[in-house]
């Protein structure tokens, strides 16, 4: 009888599968983030990833499973990094400022966020909505808000009555439809509205648009 690996041996094994499966959701997430659902190729994947495509069917099924494990890995991306500004930790006027700042600067820093997003709109969400771990994955967020949004309350820095859920998407809105709709606004308006003065005074809008809405 063959004795069994031993632990030392297994978890090489397991390195090397968690860096292909991360390789594999890299490439894939970039494919479809220039290429769209239909068009992105499983071969031009592995190409990317630089692994033979059976590890994709492999690790992940089909290319709409793989597809949804990349909108999860991005949603966990934005979360994780939301929690590094610790907005619970700061004072309540301060923790808005910095969301509204790091929303706008985070789809700036990651156009794929937003590509993926309307790919996944086209299809009317029929990926997230199979997903098991994408509303845990968002309810920390709406947690924390909610925290911050009490505390200004608290200190009658802000308005009573103020839904977390609600004011989230207005920022998202504020931020994303600027982004996404950039050379459409920019032409019927005349402005080149990717002009660094342009991107600093819709951040500086949209700060005042939102602390508008949350002081009391």
């Amino acid at each position: 009888m063959k004795a069994a690996p031993s632990p030392a041996l297994a978890e090489p094994r397991s390195r090397d599968a968690d860096r292909s499966q991360l390789a594999i959701l890299a490439s894939a997430r970039d494919e479809f983030a220039q290429r769209g659902l239909a068009g992105a190729r499983m071969d031009s994947i592995a190409e990317r990833a630089g692994l033979n495509k059976r590890l994709i069917y492999y690790y992940f099924g089909s290319k709409d499973d793989l597809f949804l494990a990349v909108l999860e890995r991005t949603y966990a991306d934005i979360r994780e990094a939301e929690q590094q500004l610790h907005l619970d930790e700061v004072e309540p006027v301060e923790a808005i400022r910095r969301l509204v700042s790091f929303t706008w600067h985070y789809y700036l820093d990651h156009p794929e966020f937003i590509t993926l997003l309307n790919s996944e709109n086209l299809h009317r969400a029929a990926h997230l909505k199979r997903s098991e771990r994408i509303q845990e994955m968002n309810s920390p967020l709406v947690q924390l808000l909610d925290g911050v949004l009490e505390r200004g309350r608290r200190d009658k820095l802000f308005r009573a009555g103020i839904d977390p859920v609600q004011l989230y998407i207005s920022i998202a809105a504020l931020c994303y439809f600027y982004l996404s709709n950039n050379d459409t606004l920019s032409t019927i308006f005349g402005r080149d509205l990717r002009a660094p003065k342009a991107m600093a005074q819709r951040l500086s809008h949209m700060t005042d648009l939102v602390l508008g809405y949350v002081l009391h």
